[in-house]
């Protein structure tokens, strides 16, 4: 997505469409927003069941892979120092399992989740589950290696069964099914090509996939476009007294390894590296089952800085290296030669705390900084309630001044 011109000479007020809330971005996060809002009461005759008219408009086709929410798997886990991002785990679960309960369809697999490694790191987030009331358990390595023999494991363990995976294509489909039954329309290769605003409204400029154009107006833009905020978002965010942090948008590429033991043998794992020469490597590792495709394995925050629209056309030989000589090493219960690559784009704050705050008419989703799609559905909740003026939690605020 290039940087849209602002939008062009006033558009007649009769050959614009007018819209309650338009929601820009429809991977996890923009999907689940425009659900949330869609449910809420409108004021412009609302959707099919009454909510509020919601427009939902995504660049590239359905399911596309190229943002940050495709494929099939997300490790899901509760292992955070932080009371407030634990707390936001067990939001989360409720609001997947309602989502499953309302599509009739698995979204979480609980296959429990560890980190192994620095002791100091597992006992922060030792400590933030039991302030949470987080149910684990603290192993030696020879235990937790007698018990998952397809991971190595040099120091004590910390395990979680309130974890696993998201099933991500999945979640996403639930949720863009999900909004449009609750009225939202979902609009497909439809790029933002001008966003501007006037007094209370926004105004933005739409192109479709034969070129033809539209002008859709609202009080209410949540632009959920992760690694695309700064250039979508940025001036708004100025011109409203505020800013956006540094996003470094990288292109990550994790790889899937195949693996003869059965799914149960594995959990979700994120590795705190001891040795300094591996953590002059990588700060974190995280791995899980991806079944029907291997054991997913990747270094966090690690790849090349990119613009999301210029993707880099193959994996870095670097960091494939990286890969292959951590896995041969610590992760035994896979076959390392047989490593498929896979990729996606990063949105990375420095704090790696995601934006969830609004300015004026605009709401802004940016810096998800490779740990948000967790927490896609309550995300979604929160910057319903945000665009529609419940203030944003101060870690996800904007700069203000």
């Amino acid at each position: 997505m290039s940087t849209p011109a602002p939008a062009d000479a006033p558009v007649p007020e009769s050959t614009r469409e007018r819209w309650d809330h338009v929601v820009v971005g429809a991977g996890v996060i923009g999907a689940a927003t425009a659900r949330a809002l869609a449910r809420l009461g409108g004021s412009s005759g609302g959707g099919s069941d009454g909510g509020a008219r919601v427009l939902l408009v995504e660049q590239f086709g359905r399911g596309h892979d190229r943002g940050s929410s495709h494929g099939a798997s997300r490790i899901f886990r509760r292992g955070y120092t932080a009371d407030d991002w634990v707390g936001l785990t067990g939001d989360a679960i409720a609001a997947w399992q309602q989502l499953e309960a309302e599509t009739g369809r698995t979204l979480l697999d609980f296959t429990g989740a560890l980190d192994h490694g620095d002791p100091v790191v597992l006992d922060e987030i030792q400590a933030a589950l039991e302030r949470g009331g987080v149910a684990h358990e603290r192993l030696t390595p020879d235990e937790a290696g007698a018990r998952w023999p397809g991971l190595r494991f040099d120091t004590s363990v910390l395990f979680h069964a309130q974890a696993g995976r998201v099933r991500s294509a999945d979640a996403v489909e639930a949720l863009l099914d999900s909004a449009a039954a609750a009225g939202a329309e979902l609009r497909f290769e439809t790029a933002l090509a001008g966003i501007e605003t006037e007094g209370g409204d926004v105004v933005l400029r739409l192109e479709g996939a034969g070129g033809a154009s539209s002008t859709v107006v609202s009080t209410s833009v949540v632009l959920a476009v992760g690694s695309w905020a700064h250039y979508l978002a940025g001036d708004l965010v100025r011109r409203g007294g505020a800013s956006l942090p540094e996003v470094r948008v990288t292109q990550e590429e994790p790889a899937h390894f195949a693996t003869e033991l059965p799914d149960d043998a594995w959990p979700s794992f994120v590795h705190h590296p001891t040795d300094p020469a591996l953590r002059a490597r990588v700060s974190t590792i995280y791995g899980l089952l991806t079944p029907g495709e291997g054991v997913k394995v990747g270094t966090h925050g690690t790849g090349r800085e990119v613009h999301p629209d210029a993707r880099l056309p193959s994996p870095g030989a670097d960091g494939q290296a990286v890969l292959r000589d951590y896995v041969s090493q610590w992760v035994p219960g896979v076959d390392v030669d047989t490593l498929a690559p896979i990729s996606c784009l990063y949105d990375t704050t420095p704090t790696e705390d995601p934006v969830l705050d609004r300015v004026g008419s605009v709401t802004v989703a940016t810096g998800f900084s490779g740990h948000g799609f967790k927490f896609g559905a309550v995300f979604g909740e929160l910057l319903a309630g945000v665009a529609t003026g419940t203030p944003a939690p101060e870690r996800f605020r904007l700069r203000r001044g």
